[in-house]
């Protein structure tokens, strides 16, 4: 195993992960001697836990895993802190690629991040793989050829809250909304299943600004509202500091079915069962599924005190079939490595037996409905969920014959 050498540069953290290859490289179509792997992330603001330091950590075992090279060309990780900030992701992008000769791009979190991420590559032939963006139009409408779309996205959470809701005995529904592309993708994708589904109605929403430490306002009118069900779509630290207070308001305790429709693992135990109890939420990953997710989660563990989220689970699915494919290929290019992405099985801990469809979103063999326990069902530390239901990621996720991608025209 390579030690890792680490080098700070500003806001990028650089870490080589293979030594330099000593002897001539096989003839091949790679770009440069190396190939480098770029990170947008979130290190501080209101998506760290669920990603940062921990994705980046993450990253680099997928390349460690997969022996630090590609047909002897190392491979080297950036990462950068964006605050969140579409801009910042931007002018980072093209600096490593014009100068640092960076080959693809992670995207680590938020959706107007992948967004850019995504126009940087097409614009400069870099592939994009967007682990943190989960607005459902990344791989709809604004799909291009050198992305693909590995997290949970919004119509995904959507087809999992619904059933799970409906289950449950939801008829009234009410949204507590992130005020951006994200929160209002997730609204949209969750009316239009409730509106197939039939026998549900939306009684009224409200917009929350990202960042929001207050609200209280919001909740007030969602307990006033009559919904049976309180919907949440928001992520990160909105959730937390959401559902937190909802609880002091008493909304479940007067009757109302709290939902998450995206929740991270991290906002469910921050919160503490005694509060979180009967949760429902969908995620595209959790640690205590079988025994190859918890030996990736004891690793994990063992460097941070904690479990994974699914952010920082899919990265490692990732960045894995990305090498597999560029080896495949013979080439760093960004249009041909994720061609050969779309032909190859995806097969590893976090998707099992995955495809990548031709609009470059991957599909998992499941996503998972799950609920909170209750305190005295937990064995303790991150035991927190039960696996109320699998859901088939085929039948999970947009079917092509919805989608808006161009790439499916004919």
């Amino acid at each position: 195993m390579k030690t890792f050498a680490a080098k700070a540069m500003g806001c990028t953290a650089f870490v080589a992960l293979a030594a330099t290859a000593g002897a001539a490289y096989a003839q091949d179509s790679f770009s440069g001697d190396a190939i480098k792997i770029g990170i947008l992330n979130d290190m501080a603001s209101g998506y760290s836990d669920t990603v940062g330091e921990g994705l980046f950590q993450t990253v680099k075992w997928a390349v460690e895993d997969f022996g630090g090279k590609v047909k002897g060309h190392p491979v080297e990780v950036l990462n950068a802190d964006t605050q969140l900030k579409a801009d910042i992701a931007s002018t980072t992008a093209r600096r490593w690629i014009d100068e640092d000769k960076v080959d693809v791009l992670i995207s680590g979190s938020g959706s107007p991040i992948a967004l850019a991420a995504m126009e940087v590559g097409k614009e400069k032939g870099a592939a994009v793989l967007n682990t943190g963006g989960l607005s459902s139009d990344l791989s709809s409408k604004f799909c291009n050829e050198i992305a693909t779309h590995w997290s949970l996205d919004t119509y995904a959470a959507a087809k999992g809250a619904a059933k799970a809701g409906i289950a449950m005995g939801a008829k009234k529904w009410f949204f507590v909304t992130a005020d951006y592309s994200f929160g209002e993708a997730l609204q949209r994708d969750t009316e239009a299943e409730l509106k197939r589904a039939g026998g549900q109605e939306v009684v009224g929403s409200v917009r929350a600004p990202l960042g929001t430490t207050d609200f209280s306002s919001f909740l007030l009118q969602a307990q006033g509202s009559g919904a049976d069900t309180v919907a949440f779509a928001n992520a990160g630290n909105d959730t937390m500091n959401s559902l937190k207070q909802a609880n002091e308001f008493g909304l479940a305790a007067g009757g109302q079915k709290l939902i998450g429709l995206v929740t991270s693992i991290t906002d469910t135990y921050a919160l503490g069962l005694d509060v979180a109890k009967g949760l429902l939420v969908t995620e595209s990953f959790y640690w205590d599924r079988d025994d190859d997710t918890r030996a990736y989660a004891k690793r994990f563990e063992e460097k941070f005190g904690r479990m994974p989220t699914q952010s920082q689970a899919v990265a490692y699915s990732a960045v894995t079939h990305y090498l597999r494919a560029a080896e495949a290929a013979g080439s760093d290019d960004g249009k041909t490595v994720t061609a050969h992405m779309k032909k190859m099985p995806v097969k590893d801990f976090f998707a099992i037996d995955g495809k990548v469809r031709a609009d470059g979103r991957l599909i998992p063999s499941y996503i998972y409905l799950l609920q909170a326990k209750k305190p005295e069902e937990s064995k303790g530390g991150w035991d927190l969920y039960t696996i109320v239901e699998k859901l088939p990621g085929d039948q999970a996720y947009r079917p092509v014959e919805e989608s808006a991608c161009p790439l499916l025209k004919g």
